[in-house]
């Protein structure tokens, strides 16, 4: 099959620094490489696939200061799309809403994968213009608030299988993943530490929109009795990271459209304690594979009498069934197949009970999210 796969141009393919949607990105190209496909990565000069790349711009946009109207770029490159269109069987798009007027108007099938978030007003109007457009959500949570979309199915994120593993180790502290900002909640991870009595290590990024919520805010928590900070970290210090932490906590404020340091967790047999937020109740069996909360209080319960119920093992077991890359490739040659074989199927939304290998559990939740094409996960 020939496929087209469109990136952001924000950061590189896999990016060098934080970018969840562009990691997803690379993830899917190179195992439909390895399934023996024939696919063009379009994304920036500086990215690294085993896929034939095309590139608009010589270096991901976040690391160009001479760039200041990412826009135009963007732009550009779904105009270079256009003019190969007839060379691919199906384009699969990574940018949110940008390529529904363009590409609805030509014949090659296309798709696009909502990375974001979808709950805000404005979504309202593009999608009630746009309701024939192809769309793939990345958990049931975050399609509920247009429910008029063209939803073709949900399909969950997943890791390569090797990229991160148990280590070895006897867990000793609590840990937090990821960036630091309002909606991520941080404020309650170290509350919940200090209610459990236990260390917590953050490895998270700061993004410069979040400089004066860390500053005001978290940095004069860092001082609490057992709280580390150790900043960003990638993927090759992940494994014992997580591996050493008695759980994972996520104790999020916002609707989170997927989550991937929940099963970046579970590749650690590392149980995930969250807030039903989002896709949260999607991803976290609860009782399987970490706890589902509503509380500190109850986090520190859980922690404290409940973590000694569940099995690692079992936790990496449940993530090579339901969380990896190679399930993920082959859910979305489905979709391509689909497509292919009639553009026009699809209109009934299919959710993650058609997923291969889900739970099994039908599982509807609540709203979702879509960062733009400057943020990644």
């Amino acid at each position: 099959m020939r496929i087209a796969q469109i990136a952001p141009l924000t950061e590189a393919i896999p990016p060098q620094l934080y970018g969840g949607t562009e990691r997803v990105v690379s993830w899917v190209t190179e195992e439909l490489v390895a399934l023996g496909h024939d696919v063009t990565l379009f994304a920036s000069g500086d990215s690294r696939t085993a896929a034939q790349l095309d590139a608009i711009w010589p270096r991901a946009l976040r690391l160009d200061d001479a760039v200041r109207d990412p826009m135009a770029l963007h732009i550009s490159m779904l105009e270079a799309v256009r003019r190969r269109a007839d060379e691919f069987d199906v384009l699969h798009f990574h940018l949110d809403y940008l390529p529904f007027s363009l590409f609805a108007r030509q014949p090659t099938p296309f798709v696009t994968t909502m990375h974001g978030r979808l709950d805000l007003p404005e979504h309202q109007t593009v999608f009630n213009l746009f309701g024939s457009v192809p769309v793939i959500s990345i958990s049931d949570a975050q399609r509920r608030p247009v429910p008029q979309a063209r939803w073709l199915r949900t399909i969950y994120h997943g890791l390569p299988a090797d990229l991160l593993r148990p280590m070895p180790t006897t867990p000793g502290y609590l840990a937090v993943l990821g960036r630091i900002s309002p909606e991520k909640a941080i404020d309650r991870a170290i509350n919940i530490a200090q209610l459990c009595k236990l260390p917590l290590k953050i490895a998270a990024k700061v993004d410069r929109a979040d400089r004066d919520y860390f500053e005001h805010e978290i940095r004069p928590m860092l001082g609490m009795p057992g709280v580390d900070f150790i900043g960003e970290i990638g993927d090759r210090d992940k494994s014992a990271f997580l591996s050493g932490a008695m759980a994972l906590l996520l104790p999020i404020d916002w609707p989170e459209p997927f989550g991937l340091v929940m099963i970046e967790a579970m590749a650690c047999g590392t149980p995930v304690i969250a807030y039903p937020a989002g896709s949260v109740r999607e991803v976290v069996e609860d009782g399987v594979t970490g706890f589902v909360v509503e509380s500190e209080k109850e986090a520190a319960h859980a922690i404290v009498n409940r973590l000694g119920s569940l099995s690692r093992q079992g936790i990496r077991a449940r993530f090579e069934e339901r969380f990896t890359a190679r399930r993920m490739a082959n859910d979305y040659l489905d979709v391509y197949r689909q497509l292919i074989a009639d553009p026009k199927r699809g209109r009934t939304a299919g959710t993650v009970a058609d997923t291969v290998n889900s739970s099994g559990r039908d599982r509807r939740h609540q709203n979702g999210t879509n960062p733009s094409l400057y943020i990644g996960d």
